[in-house]
């Protein structure tokens, strides 16, 4: 039995303004191609499809095409599908009863009968070859019953038991279910999207704190389970070193923190013969390329000029860390990168960032502010003339108020 273990696409998602419809595409053909070419027996996809529960037309074409594609190979005999946070359990199922009938199984939130949650996935031959639990993300409401009075450290100790309860019922109803169909060697796997003790995240890739203060991490899971295909974090992992506890992480960059990652998907081998599996990580290409030059003004060009002379293609992030930069900054790094195949997405001033972060007073914080006085205080620190802040706060405002009513419209 062969499954192929892959999470984190968020369909949909921009870079810095920038639509990414290209490297989803390329991403998603490539898939294609290397499920028919490995013979895959069952495609599982660990949550968050897509970058939000509303995702445009684009992100849903790009979806169902792909799930048409897949059910076609007759190799690959089932497909699963878990929400993650990102996703709307009830977007994902509204299609679900259509979809089982090309063999696409959809779970978007808990079950209250966890068995509704295993799943019996066949090989190429018809015959039964894998017991997996699909397990999607699950909420904080799913697990975890509020008390009056209980602190925050309580709240997240009950969510951990909350959830690590759900998997250990999992594991026993599993073994139960592959008892009575009489198949003592039958593998057993599950999915999850979470975050677990010891994950490794980076930065810029846009993971969202799942649990209360980012604390809930989870630690224990069933020995029953010969593996356990998880998302939510970007980087691909082992979990704790163990090699059978998996993040594939995203099959693109999500930001400049991931571009000098190795993205892959993960191909999972079971046999009744032996217990345990064998994992091949899958290279996943390059379909966009993402680099950062970092240093002061000059540092930064000669930076350039190095990725424009070995003819470089890029969208490019510009980190700028020396003491006072010039405010015409982003101007002179748009000048170096003309007529080049490089394209400036990002000019983060670091310095300017750490002096913001001095200007505010003693115990205060990033919930302390609004989006309007973060800004005055960029304004402020960056020591623009009243008369030149007036235009720029218009302009902000402006902006503030067309994403707001971006949002609204989606709701």
């Amino acid at each position: 039995m062969k499954i192929l273990h892959t999470s984190d696409w968020h369909l949909g998602r921009r870079l810095y303004g920038r639509t990414r419809y290209p490297e989803f595409t390329a991403f998603l053909d490539w898939l294609v191609q290397t499920i028919e070419a490995q013979q895959v027996d069952a495609l599982v996809v660990s949550g968050d499809i897509f970058d939000t529960g509303t995702p445009g037309n684009l992100a849903q074409n790009l979806y169902y095409n792909f799930l048409c594609q897949v059910a076609e190979i007759s190799s690959c005999r089932n497909i699963v599908v878990v929400a993650g946070n990102h996703d709307s359990p009830s977007f994902l199922e509204a299609p679900k009863q259509v979809l089982q009938h090309l063999h696409i199984h959809v779970i978007g939130s808990m079950r209250e009968n966890p068995e509704e949650e295993l799943l019996l996935l066949e090989e190429n031959d018809g015959q039964p070859g894998l017991l997996l639990a699909a397990v999607p993300y699950l909420r904080d409401r799913d697990v975890r019953v509020a008390e009056a009075g209980e602190s925050g450290g309580e709240k997240t100790m009950r969510l951990v038991e909350g959830i690590e309860a759900h998997y250990r019922e999992a594991g026993i109803l599993a073994e139960a279910q592959r008892r009575r169909l009489n198949l003592p060697g039958l593998p057993l796997a599950a999915t999850g999207h979470l975050f677990t003790a010891g994950g490794r995240t980076a930065e810029g890739d846009g993971v969202r704190d799942l649990y209360v203060g980012n604390l809930a991490l989870v630690k224990n899971f069933p020995e029953c389970f010969d593996y356990l295909a998880l998302g939510h974090l970007h980087v691909p992992q082992r979990v704790g070193g163990v090699e059978h506890i998996r993040y594939s992480g995203s099959p693109i960059p999500m930001g400049f923190g991931e571009a000098r990652q190795q993205k892959e998907v993960l191909l999972v081998e079971f046999s009744r013969a032996e217990k345990g599996c064998r994992i091949t990580s899958l290279k996943v290409p390059y379909f966009q390329r993402l680099e950062s030059v970092e240093g002061d003004l000059a540092g930064i060009l000669t930076g350039i000029e190095v990725l424009k002379e070995k003819g470089v293609k890029c969208w490019l992030e510009a980190v700028y860390t020396a003491a006072a930069a010039p405010k015409n900054l982003r101007q002179q790094i748009e000048e170096a990168v003309e007529g080049s195949g490089l394209e400036v997405l990002r000019v983060k001033n670091s310095v300017l960032a750490a002096q913001i972060l001095q200007t505010a007073r003693a115990g205060e914080t990033l919930d302390d502010l609004d989006e309007f006085e973060v800004f005055q205080r960029c304004l402020s620190a960056a020591q623009i003339s009243e008369e030149e802040q007036g235009k720029l706060v218009e302009c902000y405002e402006e902006i503030v108020r067309d994403l707001r009513e971006e949002d609204s419209n989606r709701e």
